[in-house]
């Protein structure tokens, strides 16, 4: 499980991150939801620890993510925004390098290596330079290095982003089968893929939790039905939009 209790984080005069806190179960696929400046990132890189909180705590599977950082960051897996890697090495060697650091070794190192290189269509461009992959290929290299080790948690920033459509829908069907014994929280701007992928949905603005609930109960808010709807009014207060509404 992981546990958030009381998180907050401030630079300054500002609070990125304002006196949050859930709990997310095995088995849940959590969609993290809010405009630009929300505070999504900042969480989600306090929940794997690249960032300290201002106050309040983060506990991955039994461990504190201060206090036991190493044994916390074992059992995750994480896309950061932006996909981060070294450009300067082939997408084999840096994801080698990367099952090295996780510490797998002989047989497990070898199938752990052949099964994310085949999830996600990687063998064209294995002795490819990162830095000369399109946007979409380096997702799908920071995709396979967040999963090499197989984590019980999954922790994914717009995973998706810079894919084409085909490659979008393999990710989500990607991240519907990895759901059954896994944590995930996906952070996303895409609503369609909430509904897709999402048994629950945390929507974030200013720093503060606004809604917690499935997408299909938060969707029933508002008189479309739709969730494109109801995180507008949430988000912004703005009246939602109907189709009997448009039509006329």
């Amino acid at each position: 499980m992981i546990e958030i209790s009381h998180l907050s984080k401030r630079y300054g005069p500002l609070t990125a991150v304002d006196d949050i806190s859930f709990n997310v179960a095995a088995g849940e696929v959590l969609g993290f939801l809010g405009p630009n400046g929300a505070g999504k990132s900042t969480t989600m890189k306090m929940i794997t620890g690249f960032l300290a909180p201002t106050s309040g705590s983060v506990s991955v599977c039994g461990h504190d993510v201060e206090r036991a950082p190493l044994a916390a960051k074992a059992c995750m897996g994480y896309l950061p925004e932006g996909a981060p890697s070294y450009g300067e090495m082939s997408v084999r060697n840096f994801l080698g390098f990367i099952a090295d650091i996780r510490g797998l070794v002989g047989e497990r190192r070898r199938a752990r290596l052949d099964d994310v290189i085949e999830r996600l269509g990687l063998q064209s461009v294995l002795e490819q330079v990162i830095e000369t992959l399109s946007k979409g290929y380096k997702r799908r290299v920071g995709l396979a290095q967040a999963l090499v080790h197989d984590p019980q948690v999954l922790i994914l920033d717009e995973p998706t982003d810079g894919l084409d459509p085909n490659q979008k829908h393999e990710v989500r069907e990607l991240i519907s089968a990895m759901s059954k014994d896994k944590i995930i929280v996906i952070s996303t701007h895409i609503l369609e893929e909430v509904e897709a992928v999402c048994g629950r949905a945390i929507i974030i603005a200013s720093g503060r939790i606004l809604a917690d609930d499935t997408p299909k109960s938060l969707g029933r808010r508002v008189p479309s039905g739709r969730l494109e709807d109801a995180f507008r009014q949430i988000t912004l207060g703005t009246r939602p939009t109907t189709r009997e509404a448009v039509n006329a």
